[in-house]
């Protein structure tokens, strides 16, 4: 071969050639199911270099201070649902956290109220930098026993799901446990399925699937019925947080946020009908809760009474 047509074979080869698709981890789930939880125990149980993209459906991003560490970088995307109205915004911003951080992987928080199969069809045709490895699915066991009629959003997370993890089993009874998850199996019959409480599960398997993805078409952008708001609260004691939970208007079904409690920042926690606070990291966010529930927002100053605080 003369050198020039080995020079011009080098350039076509180089010209042919593509960057590496930066693998990305969908995380789905209803609303307080464990999303989260599950989110910081992979962070605490990896040396990976990880970028984390998180939407919540509120004003405020309450869990993105709560995973932050050194070999992770996190970027918010607030007030709304990026499977659907914010699709624009997930592009720019994951885009900007490759081009800025370089990760090995990228895992994306989708608010509870995500469907996530738009997403999934958005990564696969408009998407090239991205390859989708695994779309994990939380479903809460004690809630799917206590509200049996399962919603056309819960319907589709678990659907599009490839890995299953049935968490808060520590909640139910062995024979409830089987009936949820034979009624998730009825729903998907293909996605691995997994037991944990508090979402302990082996890091190291949810970077080792990898599958082929099929989403025959984007659906139209979905109508949620979901309303949100927040209260900045005043100071509490622990037994008074029991009994404003106990006359909560029952529409609300999750909050979550910050808030004193004896004196110290607590982390706060409600999914239907039941809540934990625990002591929180101080991290420069003040006290400042989420409310998140079907057409809630007529109970928005019965709330605020109830919390003693004001409108945020």
């Amino acid at each position: 071969m003369k050198p020039s047509q080995k020079k011009h074979s080098q350039k076509k080869t180089l010209k042919q050639t593509k960057p590496a698709k930066t693998p990305l981890i969908l995380l789905s789930g209803y609303l307080g199911s464990g999303k989260t939880t599950l989110l910081k125990h992979i962070l605490d149980n990896t040396d990976r270099k990880i970028a984390v993209l998180m939407n919540e459906f509120g004003e405020i991003g309450i869990d993105t201070a709560t995973i932050k560490k050194k070999h992770i970088n996190v970027k918010e995307i607030l007030e709304g649902c990026v499977c659907c109205s914010l699709e624009g915004e997930f592009e720019a911003a994951v885009r900007e956290i490759i081009k800025d951080y370089a990760p090995e992987t990228v895992i994306l928080e989708t608010t509870g109220i995500a469907e996530p199969d738009n997403i999934m069809t958005s990564i696969s045709d408009d998407l090239d930098f991205l390859r989708l490895d695994t779309v994990i699915t939380v479903v809460d066991a004690d809630v799917m026993n206590r509200f049996p009629e399962i919603s056309r959003t819960a319907r589709i997370q678990i659907e599009a799901a490839d890995l299953i993890i049935v968490n808060k089993i520590d909640l139910v009874t062995k024979s409830v446990l089987l009936r949820v998850k034979k009624k998730v199996r009825e729903i998907n019959s293909r996605a691995r399925m997994i037991d944990t409480s508090f979402c302990r599960v082996d890091a190291d398997l949810l970077f080792s699937i990898e599958v082929e993805h099929h989403v025959a078409h984007k659906h139209h952008p979905h109508q949620h019925a979901m309303e949100h708001f927040s209260v900045i609260p005043r100071s509490f004691k622990k037994m008074e947080i029991d009994r404003i939970f106990e006359n909560m208007p029952r529409e609300i079904f999750r909050a979550k946020g910050f808030v004193l409690v004896d004196g110290k920042k607590h982390l706060l926690n409600y999914v239907a009908g039941r809540w934990n606070v625990e002591e929180a990291v101080e991290d420069g966010k003040g006290q400042q809760i989420v409310f998140i529930g079907e057409n809630i927002k007529k109970y928005k100053d019965k709330v605020i009474r109830l919390w003693g605080g004001k409108n945020e």
